[in-house]
């Protein structure tokens, strides 16, 4: 089989791979030199529409509508878009292997691709409860979301949905929490089980999570705490009836979503690769220990120039940018021109029913709630503050305008001096306004 050489091939076909792609156009990449590889049928698009407008009944997103770049405000680049760019997007196709010695990828259709720079762009694959070996979790109508062919899947079976049928969510992070408001929307009986003592244990305190809880228990989700999955039963056509937890419990089950994680997608690089903390080890430009080759969004474990150590991120908001960060770092190198390191303020958001939270920096520290976090609340107007060494090190707010999340950014970038943590909770909003 004859091979294809190209001088820069991303590899992958998520949200990075759409922003890599705008970068090396914004340059002038000439037509022929750039190719995304991707197993993926479509072309990039902003993964984030998956959990959210994706499983809507009304107000439906579908493609082409979220392919990248709509995601940050940009041109939405279409098939053709790549076409008139002389980019060559060859998808459906999965690498097997992956040899950076002779910058050579070869597919499971055995074709051979060459590179001269490299960008990984693999993201991550979720968990599986059948990676665990709990019993029952290959039954059908048990739903896993990472990409399209996985939401058009969970979408056939809400379609299919009857009055009355249950869906029970593993999982109590941001795809349990947005999953369980989308089936909701459905007017699906939903229970969301997870074995943390509060939802969204990675970001949330205990004080915010409750207001999460309450309000979602308002909706009608049945949420269940520091409870572990054990098993699935099925009935005759193999199809998920009820759940079993660890203290005896059974719930009953037309649907099951499971979202306990993901892990990135290295193997295909190990043992020709530094690795750390799960990920592929780069620098502030994203470079790998491998000349030529680069590490872009989950994957990618880089340093936090912020906090003085490095760290790995799973976000969307990290995969636009280090993908755009690595295609100016290229040309830099190229061109013998040095650029800025990269200075990533974390961020985080999420949409779920009529709520919507942003959250900056580092939630470490001490913790300071603000505002009116009872989910009663008309206005769900409330927010955290972390304090760490005598200065303000994260921001939450749920509800917020965009003046008001543009004021909580600008305190986590900043890290004000906030000694007295009482003053902190009285002043909320107003401290943020004053930086």
């Amino acid at each position: 089989m004859a091979e294809k050489s190209f001088k820069y091939v991303i590899l992958g076909g998520g949200v990075s791979a759409g922003y890599a792609a705008r970068a090396f156009a914004k340059h002038g990449a000439k037509h022929g030199e750039v190719a995304i590889i991707s197993k993926e049928a479509v072309a990039p698009y902003e993964r984030p529409a998956l959990s959210k407008a994706y499983l809507f009944p009304e107000g439906t997103a579908r493609l082409p509508g979220f392919h990248v770049c709509v995601g940050s405000g940009g041109e939405r680049l279409l098939p053709e878009w790549y076409t008139e760019k002389g980019i060559s997007l060859i998808l459906s196709t999965e690498i097997v292997k992956a040899d950076l010695a002779s910058k050579t990828l070869t597919s499971a259709a055995g074709e051979i691709f060459k590179y001269q720079t490299l960008i990984i762009a693999t993201g991550s694959t979720v968990l599986r409860l059948t990676d665990f070996g709990t019993p029952g979790a290959d039954a059908k109508n048990i739903f896993y979301l990472r990409e399209i062919d996985e939401a058009d899947a969970l979408v056939a079976a809400i379609k299919a949905t009857k009055n009355g049928s249950k869906a029970v969510v593993v999982g109590g992070g941001y795809i349990g929490l947005e999953l369980s408001a989308a089936l909701r929307a459905n007017n699906i009986d939903v229970s969301m089980v997870f074995p943390e003592p509060w939802c969204m244990p990675r970001l949330f305190t205990a004080g915010i999570a409750a207001f999460y809880e309450g309000y979602y228990t308002n909706k009608g989700v049945n949420v269940i705490k520091g409870a572990l999955v054990v098993g699935f039963e099925t009935n005759e056509n193999g199809e998920v009836k009820n759940v079993k937890l660890k203290d005896g419990r059974v719930l009953e089950a037309d649907i099951v979503v499971v979202g306990v994680g993901a892990k990135p997608l290295t193997q295909l690089f190990k043992g020709q690769i530094e690795e750390d903390k799960g990920g592929i080890k780069t620098d502030a430009f994203f470079k790998t220990s491998v000349p030529n080759v680069y590490a872009v969004g989950d994957v990618a474990t880089f340093p936090m120039k912020m906090y003085g150590d490095i760290r790995r991120v799973e976000h969307v908001d990290h995969a636009r940018k280090s993908a755009e960060q690595a295609v100016e770092a290229i040309y830099a190198s190229e061109e013998g021109k040095s650029i800025g390191e990269y200075e990533y303020l974390p961020f985080f958001y999420s949409r779920s029913f009529d709520l919507s939270w942003q959250f900056y920096g580092d939630n470490v520290g001490e913790s300071v709630l603000f505002g009116d976090s009872s989910p009663a609340s008309p206005s769900h107007k409330f927010g955290a503050y972390w304090v760490k060494d005598g200065k303000v090190v994260g921001a939450f707010l749920e509800s917020g305008s965009p003046e008001e999340n543009k004021a909580i950014a600008k305190v986590a970038k900043v890290q004000p001096p906030a000694d007295n943590l009482d003053k902190l909770a009285t002043e909320g909003l107003t401290f943020a306004s004053k930086i």
